[in-house]
């Protein structure tokens, strides 16, 4: 059979951190993931990621491959099994299996279990599976529901998954038991669901500050007013200061991300100049341009 070199599968060095490899792992399964990818070969591209990833992710079963490839083998060489001293500390009876176990190669099999390893009797639990979901962003900042479709080995399935209020991106959701299924009466494993924020037109969120973009008329920023602003929290009334300039960042303190902490609203001011489209309208621009002959913009 051929050896695998895990670390070129996941694009990172031998030394990297688990930090580093689970960064990586979730960079290469978004891009390859079957729902979404459009590359040839996308689904034999993502089931050897997944099978990189459990063999490193599990610093005992990390520690056993190391303890291979520091005898020299590298991916594409011909590898026997391994030695009859091998100690199987990284045993992939507790983390996998199930039907999934047809993902993984015989090499990784003959190293951790598994049809092609020790062959244990008894329950096995199902593999974790991992996605990716997608909500908006005020979903996540108040919590509530997302209806989700996945394709994997148990076929197509719709879940609603409650989602956290204050949930920020990047984190993950775990659904008990709806991973791949045990073997020989072992539970299900889990789902692990990576949250992601869709594009909103008025929040950008920035940390645990959100950003807003705040359209003023003219005499509003000269003259000053007191104006509704959208926070994810609801509408409040925000002062504006007179002879506001445009690009001046207002601060909402606590209206941003909820935390411990919470997060402030970023409010950045933008002054809109209307067009003059009526002769009245185009005589208050030229009387105003008088009454300011001597202001310089530039």
């Amino acid at each position: 059979m051929e050896f695998k070199d895990y670390y070129d599968t996941l694009g990172v060095k031998a030394e990297a951190t688990d930090a580093e490899i689970k960064s990586a792992y979730r960079r290469l399964a978004r891009k390859f993931h079957p729902d979404v990818s459009k590359e040839a070969g996308a689904e034999d591209k993502f089931k050897a990621i997944n099978e990189a990833y459990e063999a490193l992710r599990d610093p005992s079963r990390r520690k056993a491959y190391d303890q291979l490839r520091a005898g020299g083998y590298r991916g594409g060489d011909q590898f026997r099994g391994p030695p009859p001293n091998w100690q199987r500390e990284g045993d992939f009876a507790g983390a996998g299996g199930g039907e999934g176990e047809a993902d993984f190669s015989d090499f990784f099999e003959s190293l951790f279990g598994g049809r092609g390893g020790a062959g244990r009797a008894g329950p096995r639990r199902g593999r974790d599976l991992h996605a990716q979901i997608t909500v908006d962003i005020g979903t996540a900042y108040q919590g509530g529901r997302e209806r989700i479709s996945l394709r994997d080995g148990n076929g197509e399935r719709t879940l609603e998954v409650k989602i956290p209020a204050g949930i920020a991106p990047g984190q993950q959701i775990r659904l008990s038991g709806q991973g791949y299924p045990g073997t020989a009466g072992g539970k299900a494993g889990d789902l692990i669901l990576e949250v992601g924020l869709r594009d909103d037109a008025r929040f950008v969120l920035d940390g645990r500050d959100v950003l807003v973009a705040l359209p003023l008329a003219p005499w509003e920023a000269a003259l000053g007013a007191t104006v509704t602003v959208p926070t994810l929290g609801g509408n409040v009334e925000l002062r504006i200061p007179a002879g506001s300039d445009g690009g001046r960042k207002m601060r909402l303190r606590g209206r941003g991300w909820p935390g411990t902490t919470p997060g402030d609203q970023i409010v950045t001011l933008e002054v809109r100049v209307p067009k003059a489209e009526t002769p009245e309208q185009r005589e208050l621009y030229e009387a105003l341009a008088k009454a300011y002959v001597e202001y310089d913009p530039r």
